[in-house]
């Protein structure tokens, strides 16, 4: 099969034209919504992989791979995990079956920030990438199957798809920066975020460069911590990520995941 070129659902059109022309203040969250997701990825395999220890083909260390390259001006997002396969990378990210984006739409209220936050809690975060993106690229294999595939797209009413053989177990997504987003390419940067946002994330978050990888996350859940170890802002954002949702939550750490 060669490259194809489809079109976006309209509603998706209407979602990408809404985050690409968005002037929210807290751009840096595409990152947390591509690390949450790859967690995700890594969780349904290692649930898959319980009954199906093939599909894991031997390599069981999940991990989410940061990695800034300022010559190409793009930041790659990898994991390990279940991956999709062609009708998966076309049902995911180009219509509104799983996506979400019908109800994101239904819910838009014409406030730009109240659009954005909405975001996370409609399943929609892949697309906030486009705040900072001029385009996107997805290369990923599932896992058990042989054939790669790439998706790439910048935004504007189109994608294409077509064979990957490079393509290796789980998805890499490369975000292509809009000129003046080279921030996001700066190391310090990508570890402020990351202990922001996703610091409770259960598995490695690794950052790749210059030829060094260093884990920036605590990679522990935080119900295996005391309460003294666990901040306010880690209580907000294990909240953010279990609800796909923006805002905080009501109370002082109104859930008590931390033993005593």
């Amino acid at each position: 099969m060669t490259q194809e070129t489809r079109a976006f659902q309209a509603e998706v059109s209407r979602l990408l034209e809404i985050v690409a022309h968005s002037l929210y203040s807290e751009k840096e969250i595409f990152l947390r919504e591509l690390i949450s997701n790859a967690s995700d990825a890594c969780d349904r395999l290692r649930y898959a992989a319980l009954t199906e220890p093939e599909l894991a083909e031997g390599e069981a260390n999940f991990s989410v791979i940061l990695i800034p390259d300022k010559s190409a001006r793009t930041l790659t997002v990898a994991d390990n995990g279940i991956g999709m396969n062609r009708g998966e990378l076309i049902e995911n990210l180009g219509t509104i079956a799983r996506s979400g984006t019908a109800a994101f739409v239904n819910q838009l209220s014409g406030d730009a920030r109240k659009d954005m936050s909405l975001i996370g809690q409609f399943g929609v975060g892949f697309y906030s990438a486009f705040m900072v993106a001029e385009s996107v690229e997805v290369r990923s294999r599932k896992a058990g199957e042989t054939q790669g595939w790439r998706w790439v797209s910048d935004g504007k009413g189109e994608f294409v798809i077509e064979p990957c053989p490079e393509a290796t177990r789980g998805a890499t997504i490369v975000v292509h920066l809009r000129e003046g987003e080279d921030d996001y390419l700066e190391p310090a940067r990508l570890r402020r975020i990351v202990s922001t946002y996703s610091d409770h994330i259960g598995l490695p978050i690794i950052l790749r460069d210059a030829g060094k990888e260093e884990t920036i996350n605590t990679a522990s859940a935080l119900w295996t911590r005391t309460k003294s170890e666990i901040t306010q802002e880690q209580y907000n954002e294990f909240y953010h990520h279990v609800g796909h949702s923006f805002d905080d939550p009501d109370g002082v750490r109104t859930v008590n995941l931390a033993h005593p």
